[in-house]
């Protein structure tokens, strides 16, 4: 089952957060989440659009840094906000996920946080005896 809860005593001027799954596809559903949740109110968002996002790497913490900055890059370039992904990751590392969520709309959707970047201070990815966890700390 994927959760993730934010760390408050972690990081005075940046955003941190714990997630956990019990397998890959999980643990980076749950690390999006936690990204969308900061970005923006999830509850005021539609799931009008939607991008699909390939990658590969074969270090698996790198392919989720690369996973987590895609979604800050899409925010930036393209004015996309999400509220929620559906990943596959495959024995060889590769992922596809599928973003759903809008456009920003001020008007209509309540943003929390502008997220700058996904940073590596406390990142990590470890196998735990019941799934995956992800320590992540966002610059804002």
């Amino acid at each position: 089952m994927k959760s993730h809860k934010f760390l408050e005593d972690v990081a005075i001027a940046d955003v941190a957060f714990e997630a956990t799954g019990s397998n890959l596809n999980e643990v980076f559903e749950a690390c999006g989440d936690a990204v969308f949740e900061t970005i923006a109110d999830l509850d005021t968002l539609n799931d009008t659009e939607t991008y699909t996002y390939t990658a590969e790497n074969e270090n698996i913490e790198d392919l989720l840094y690369e996973f987590l900055e895609e979604i800050v890059y899409l925010k930036d370039t393209e004015s996309l906000i999400f509220k929620k992904c559906n990943v596959k990751i495959t024995e060889n590392h590769k992922i596809k996920a599928k973003f759903m969520g809008d456009k920003i709309n001020q008007e209509k959707q309540e943003l929390n946080t502008d997220v700058k970047a996904v940073t590596m201070h406390m990142f990590s990815l470890k196998k735990e005896k019941e799934g995956y966890k992800a320590t992540i700390v966002l610059d804002i």
